[in-house]
């Protein structure tokens, strides 16, 4: 079975952000494997040893993303693939990146896809349907649990507190919610293993494409942060006060009355 995983370099949310210029300042942040993608690459890595196969790991971006597809192969990986748009794309979107992943993958023998349902900097989950929308094969987003027997599979997807269970067959796209697995760490052995594993690296050219088809639908204008919030209050004394005092509040502080 040929798995592909799409993986993205991100933000992680979890340290500091600064904004300058209108834009993320890199300088000091930290990158992460988007935490979504880990549950698809784990999904993926177990799929192989249960039906056999390879898996490989796909990103489009710079250089950078190098150090996150080697921690995907020492999770378990077979292959990794990075095209890197960094000198041929300037601003590039989600159409961007969706057109580039399907040219690459237009010719390959696809069995199952991969994708995070969406990335915790951007939030649009628009590439994993656009890329099967291209390769013209079905896709089913935030799945929470994958079931493959031969050429059939069984999915159930998380739909906004409640669950819906889909048969459809391979080839397929599928985007992962959390709670489809718990993503392992890559152990010592895997990590020097990772270290030997083929990360081929391609550009625009290698894929026959030019600047203008990969050209960005979207602009973004602004990023700032959300203003700071502002202490709460407590109210306190006898219960009777407090509503009194919670009504002239919302009159006059809070304006909402």
């Amino acid at each position: 079975m040929n798995i592909y995983v799409l993986m993205k370099r991100t933000f992680d949310t979890e340290e500091k952000i600064t904004i300058s210029g209108g834009k993320i300042n890199e300088d000091g942040a930290e990158f992460i494997i988007n935490p979504y993608d880990e549950y698809a690459i784990e999904e993926a890595i177990q799929v192989r040893d249960a039906n056999g196969g390879e898996v490989t790991v796909l990103s489009v971006g710079t250089d950078e993303a190098e150090k996150q597809l080697r921690t995907a192969l020492a999770m378990g990986a077979d292959k990794a693939v990075l095209i890197n748009i960094e000198e041929d794309v300037e601003g590039g979107d989600q159409f961007t990146t969706a057109k580039v992943i399907s040219q690459y993958l237009k010719d390959k023998d696809v069995d199952l896809i991969l994708a995070g349902n969406v990335a915790i900097d951007g939030g649009s989950g628009q590439v994993g349907p656009r890329v099967a929308d291209a390769l013209d094969i079905p896709y089913v987003t935030t799945i929470t649990k994958l079931e493959i027997n031969g050429s059939s599979v069984t999915v159930t997807r998380d739909v906004e507190g409640d669950s819906e269970v889909i048969e459809t067959s391979l080839p397929l796209l599928v985007t992962a919610q959390q709670g489809l697995n718990e993503p392992r760490y890559p152990s010592l052995p895997g990590i020097m293993k990772a270290k030997k594993k083929p990360l081929d690296e391609l550009e625009l050219d290698d894929l026959d494409l030019e600047e203008d088809e990969v050209e960005a639908k979207t602009k973004t204008i602004e990023i700032y942060l959300p203003p700071k919030k502002e202490a709460g209050k407590v109210l306190e004394g006898e219960l009777e006060a407090q509503v009194k005092e919670l009504v002239s509040l919302l009159h006059s502080e809070a304006k909402v009355v």
